[in-house]
């Protein structure tokens, strides 16, 4: 029997992850100089409206459709069909359809994360085109071998909300993104310094609040599982900021509101994966690591000469990487890690994570270079200096009067 309260708060999360999206675009947005900003929150938008269609056309089948072989959902609901307001494979109390609108805000999030790596300086036709079969061949089919009864799911990969599906396999991209575009003109010579904080705050606060949908709404009930996950979210986010801080202010002897707010979201990173499946104490431990790691792995990019934009790599590839881990140290609910006496979670969270990283970085890479042969990646060089926001769509974030 469907349940009300179970499908309202799925409802209600599934409204809130949706949210996020958004809230990225502003996260975004207020880092990039002011040339940049409405082109950078497009980038967000548009992931709304291209993998909806994908997800109806044939995503949500490969991604969660019957088993075939481990590897790839079937075409069983290809357009939706057979998925409806009876309750479905996923959940005994929810509409199926309403599972599916769940995990389809998973989905349209994910590309998103990518596009702050590249930020300020891909060409428009090459961003769609990318998101497109990103999404296609990436995220599509490693969502299955990890939660629509693929390989990795078998194996006992746990990944409650997306840690690996989402997080370090968004980070990866990033990286092979980062490094393929190359540097944006003038850096790291040239200051590129955020032109609105205030806009990246809000993005900031709009995440970590539709981060509750996003960890607790992965229960797919209103249970007790998806209070602790609740819970966890909000002790290991606040321990996450609070850690990056205090690294921030023996480093650079000035704590800072963007730090605080990179600290958050590297916090929320590090729990998704875990969220469901520890206590209180061991949230706020994987929150404490995460913000000190991701902080240092932010730092050490130039060390290593990469330009990725907007930090998409040292937060969410570093601390998705951390917390499927975590996750293998730290399960007490609904499975057990190695500080619970398991040590083979460990061993199994391990295979999960490097499979994630070595798919991603090869299926990444010869997505761009298709898409390289197609339209190119990059703006011309008159186009990024003149800021993508005049150059490809005509507009202006701010106006003097």
């Amino acid at each position: 029997m469907i349940s009300a309260g179970d499908t309202a708060w799925m409802l209600v999360a599934t409204a809130l992850v949706m949210f996020m999206t958004p809230g990225l675009g502003l996260f975004y947005g207020g880092m990039v100089r002011t040339k940049n900003v409405l082109g950078t929150i497009m980038q967000s938008f548009m992931c709304l409206g291209i993998v909806s269609i994908l997800w109806v056309i044939f995503g949500y089948s490969i991604s969660f459709g019957p088993d075939l072989g481990g590897f790839i959902g079937s075409l069983d609901w290809a357009g939706l069909v057979g998925v409806g307001d009876m309750p479905g494979p996923y959940s005994d109390k929810i509409p199926h359809l309403l599972f599916c609108a769940f995990q389809l805000m998973f989905a349209i999030i994910t590309p998103a994360l990518i596009t702050g790596a590249f930020a300020e300086r891909m060409k428009f036709s090459a961003f769609v085109l990318f998101t497109v079969l990103w999404a296609s061949f990436v995220y599509f089919p490693l969502c299955h071998w990890v939660w629509g009864g693929g390989w990795l799911q078998k194996m006992g990969a746990l990944d409650f909300a997306g840690g690996t599906v989402i997080h370090l396999n968004a980070g990866v991209a990033a990286l092979v993104a980062a490094l393929m575009m190359g540097k944006r003109k003038g850096y790291p010579q040239e200051p590129m310094y955020p032109h609105n904080l205030t806009m990246t705050m809000l993005g900031a606060a709009i995440l970590w609040f539709g981060w509750f949908g996003f960890n607790a709404g992965s229960a797919a009930a209103a249970n007790g599982t998806a209070t602790y996950a609740f819970f966890a979210t909000q002790i290991a986010t606040g321990s996450a900021a609070l850690s990056w801080i205090i690294c921030e202010k023996i480093i650079r002897k000035k704590p800072t509101t963007l730090g605080f707010a990179s600290g958050a979201v590297a916090g929320l990173v590090a729990i998704t994966p875990a969220s469901g499946f520890v206590t209180p104490v061991p949230a706020m431990i994987i929150g404490l690591i995460a913000g000190a790691i991701c902080y240092f792995a932010v730092l050490s990019k130039k060390k290593f000469g990469y330009d990725d934009s907007l930090d998409v790599v040292g937060v969410h590839g570093v601390g998705g990487l951390w917390g499927a881990i975590a996750t293998g140290l730290f399960a007490s609910i609904g499975g057990t890690g190695l500080f619970y006496g398991n040590a083979h979670q460990l061993f199994v969270q391990l295979i999960a994570s490097g499979t994630a990283i070595i798919f991603s970085l090869v299926m990444t890479t010869v997505i761009l270079l298709v898409v390289k042969m197609i339209t190119g990646l990059r703006v011309e060089e008159e186009e990024e200096v003149q800021g993508l926001d005049q150059s490809l769509h005509g507009e202006t974030g701010y106006y003097i009067r």
